[in-house]
């Protein structure tokens, strides 16, 4: 009974305090923010990690030409060969 009734006596005291335009969000509020930081930190490195293991190797497009057949038909064709970067070939 005697909590109550030191509740109800300070609540008035507090209400008249308490100024609505002044309000923020307190320890609680940080926590929050802080363990939702820490978690994207945790998750960037996670992805970071995930990505540095993956292996992409393009495949080549079926439109395009594959390297070089044209050129080493046409030169078997006519009996000549391709110079390389050195002019010997």
């Amino acid at each position: 009974m005697y909590a109550t009734q030191a509740l109800t006596q300070l609540v008035p005291l507090a209400a008249d305090e308490l100024d609505k335009n002044k309000v923020t969000p307190g320890v609680l509020g940080f926590l929050v923010f802080a363990a939702l930081a820490v978690g994207v930190w945790f998750l960037m490195k996670s992805m970071n990690r995930h990505m540095g293991r993956v292996d992409f190797e393009e495949a080549p497009d079926p439109a395009a030409e594959p390297e070089g057949t044209d050129v080493k038909a046409g030169a078997a064709a006519s009996g000549t060969t391709k110079a390389g970067p050195s002019g010997q070939g």
